[in-house]
């Protein structure tokens, strides 16, 4: 069964097993507005929780993207290279990259949804 995990930089991961799909939150693509380029990390590429690993740009702003556990990337998503507007279609279905995680235990330090809604709204306020 597949858990989602949460980060206060507002990426996501959804994991299976030992493997995670990382991308950004529903509430942060509303704040990004139309996301216009997506730059992601290669193939084979190291991730270290709490480094960037790549940005992402929209009309509005430019930010970076924070790994929420450290990996190794096994893939990143091809479409949002030509179509970088689909994380604002649907942010958890067109996630970023996919990680085999190198240390599961980091996942306890992430957010849960109901502690992630909590952040959202206090950032909103």
């Amino acid at each position: 069964m597949s858990k989602l995990y949460y980060s206060p930089s507002h990426e996501y991961i959804l994991v299976d097993g030992n493997i995670g799909y990382v991308g950004i939150s529903d509430f942060a693509q509303k704040q990004l507005g139309n996301v216009v380029y997506v730059d992601m990390p290669e193939q084979g590429d190291d991730i270290e929780k709490g480094e960037d690993f790549g940005a992402i740009e929209s009309v509005k702003a430019a930010s970076d993207l924070i790994a929420p556990v450290s990996g190794t990337v096994l893939e990143f998503n091809e479409e949002l290279l030509d179509n970088p507007k689909l994380v604002n279609e649907d942010p958890m279905k067109n996630w970023i990259i996919k990680v085999e995680l190198s240390d599961p235990s980091q996942l306890d330090e992430l957010l849960d949804e109901n502690e992630y809604k909590k952040l959202c709204e206090s950032e909103s306020h």
